[in-house]
């Protein structure tokens, strides 16, 4: 993983710009292949060993039109949820 403000991304994954890697996730598989957002979803559960049942769920109907309007929305509003948690969390302790 790398951050988007780091500055290997550009040297190690030239194809990726900043800005965008800011709007979305973007996995980059060995071939070179870029995955974008709710894109990197199925491969992402697929290539870890404790949660790759998960990615056989996005081979159902409608699922990729569902995974992207969440992804989009939860995108939109990642920096609110952790804040929720994060103050969830340490109210609790």
């Amino acid at each position: 993983m790398i951050a988007c403000q780091s500055e290997t991304l550009g040297i190690e994954f030239p194809n990726v710009s900043p800005e965008e890697c800011l709007k979305a996730m973007h996995l980059v598989l060995p071939n070179g292949t870029v995955l974008v957002g709710e894109q990197a979803l199925p491969e992402i559960f697929k290539r870890l060993k404790r949660y790759w049942p998960f990615a056989v769920i996005f081979n159902f109907p409608g699922m990729k039109t569902l995974s992207g309007f969440f992804y989009r929305w939860f995108a939109k509003y990642r920096y609110q949820i952790a804040g929720f948690f994060h103050f969830s969390f340490t109210k609790n302790k």
